[in-house]
């Protein structure tokens, strides 16, 4: 990013004012008219952890990637600004048959994806054959995980997408799905350019092109990604700022320090323990993501010694959860017990957890046949996440537990888009991981990540219940949301018991921001367009 002319003009205008506004980031060096106070554009300086693995939102399933897609593109429905209700999207509105197969959507019309080609109806039917018809599971994992699968398989649950008219579309599906129009707001749902899919290839990853509110710019790998205003865009007035640009900085200390300093505007992944500092800084604002998330310690179910349910109840005994939690979260999470949080419809309260036991751990590893206790690999995550700010002392802390019985684990990393591949691939014998919520659904939690349909996409843990498969199946095909919530209740006790994971953690993720940031909501899901944030003096 080419920033040493705009911070000199930023002095001399600084100078001229007798203010002092050397230090102030870019996004003070944009599009500054009128006096204190008003909203303006410019271009708001965004921190993260991570570098995105790719801009194509259909095949990627990390948040450093969505909170940039989700400025890039734009799904048929979406969530309310602070809430995963219902809205219309790039549809205006929609129809549902009496037997919950058929939803016949009206799109909006005059829209243009970015590379000047008609945003109609069918763009639309083209981005979901491009999915179901892909039987790509590693490349199309959301679509498998939401979808039950690819077209042909008995799972699948879309039947047919057809273009009734330019701006009509019809989904036509194999049997009710209660979640469905909370899966297709999903960001990763949303429709790109069929022209840019065909010209680019597999380059529209780096080279995106949707309808939403800023158009791509640049990427340099590990450093910065540029998104600018999209002129043409359809919605009038939006977005308020002239582009954003995404920055890598990898510590979140660092990352603080720069919001501090005046080089970045606003960041994710603040260390709890850096709260009060926030907090007393008169230049600086908190905020509070809504807790949509878990943090867990997963198993590989098809490698030994996880294949063993005891083995996997006896560490289950020997996390102290309330320990993480002081240590490294200082008080903004709490111990989670189940896969999905409380605030998720469905969350079944009567569940106890393992408590914190040593004597019963070993007693669990003796009738597996590891009464002395064994070697094992834990991968921890090489980013901060908003479940987890720092998953390397966590892996610690959980390294030191386990050598109460004789367990002596080595701490693996790896690159962040390199570990998620690996994960996903089955190669990590147990390793830290997390979800935030996709759409509110418990469906988004139980099926997504623990349901047999999802190894190779989303299931890390490679779990298999076929009593869990069938409830789960009840649970997405049943309107009635008491009847949904009893049948989740039930698998809930069953993977509890199964215990594929250790969930760890519900966390409340922080972010820290200037004073001159304005209209920024933290989403629930962990994502969110930035369309209506604006900068002010």
């Amino acid at each position: 990013m080419k920033k040493s002319l705009s911070l000199l003009l930023t002095c001399i205008l600084a100078m001229s004012l007798a203010l002092a506004g050397c230090s102030s980031s870019t996004s003070k060096e944009n599009g500054k008219k009128g006096g204190s106070g008003e909203a303006k554009g410019g271009t708001l300086i965004y921190g993260k952890g991570g570098d995105a693995v790719g801009l194509d939102p259909a095949i990627v399933t990390d948040g450093e990637s969505l909170i940039v897609t989700q400025q890039i593109f734009e799904t048929l429905v979406k969530y309310g600004e602070d809430n995963t209700e219902i809205k219309p999207g790039l549809a205006e509105s929609w129809d549902v048959s009496d037997d919950a197969k058929t939803y016949t959507f009206k799109l909006k019309t005059g829209i243009k994806f970015h590379d000047g080609s008609d945003f109609n109806a069918d763009a639309v039917v083209k981005n979901f054959q491009r999915w179901a018809k892909s039987k790509d599971e590693a490349k199309f994992a959301y679509y498998a995980s939401m979808f039950g699968g690819f077209e042909g398989d008995e799972g699948h649950v879309i039947k047919e997408v057809k273009a009734i008219d330019a701006s009509t579309v019809e989904f036509t599906l194999n049997r009710p799905q209660a979640p469905f129009l909370k899966n297709i707001a999903m960001p990763t749902f949303a429709i790109a350019s069929p022209a840019g899919l065909e010209k680019e290839g597999d380059g529209f990853t780096k080279n995106p092109s949707g309808t939403g509110p800023f158009k791509f710019k640049s990427w340099k790998p590990g450093d910065t990604i540029e998104v600018v205003k999209n002129e043409d865009y359809w919605q009038k007035g939006l977005p308020k700022l002239d582009g954003i640009t995404f920055k890598v900085i990898k510590d979140n200390s660092a990352r603080l320090n720069a919001v501090i300093k005046g080089e970045i505007d606003l960041m994710d992944g603040l260390n709890p323990s850096d709260i009060s500092k926030v907090k007393g800084d008169d230049k600086l604002q908190l905020f509070e993501r809504p807790s949509m998330n878990v943090g867990y310690f997963g198993f590989n179910v098809e490698k030994k010694p996880f294949d063993k349910k005891e083995v996997r109840q006896a560490i289950s005994h020997l996390i102290n959860k309330k320990e993480i939690i002081d240590n490294f979260f200082e008080g903004t999470a709490e111990p989670a017990i189940n896969p999905m949080p409380p605030s998720v419809s469905g969350y079944n309260d009567n569940i106890e957890d393992y408590d914190y036991d040593v004597e019963k751990a070993k007693e669990l590893l003796k009738q597996a046949g590891y009464e002395k206790g064994f070697k094992m690999d834990l991968w921890a995550m090489p980013v901060p996440r908003p479940y987890m700010p720092d998953g390397q002392k966590v892996a610690e802390a959980i390294q030191a537990s386990l050598k109460q019985v004789g367990i002596q684990a080595n701490i693996v990393s790896y690159e962040w888009a390199a570990y998620l591949e690996k994960v996903q691939a089955g190669e990590a014998q147990s390793f830290l991981l997390g979800w935030t919520g996709d759409n509110g659904d418990a469906d988004n939690f139980l099926y997504t990540l623990l349901d047999k349909d999802n190894i190779g996409s989303n299931n890390y843990s490679r779990y298999a219940n076929d009593e869990v498969h069938d409830l789960l199946i009840e649970a997405q095909s049943t309107a009635d949301e008491a009847k949904r919530n009893e049948v989740y209740g039930k698998a809930q006790e069953i993977i509890h018991d199964d215990a594929p994971w250790v969930p760890l953690v519900h966390s409340l993720p922080q972010l820290a921001g200037s004073k001159t940031v304005k209209g920024f909501v933290p989403h629930p899901t962990g994502s969110q367009s930035l369309i209506n944030v604006s900068l002010e003096n």
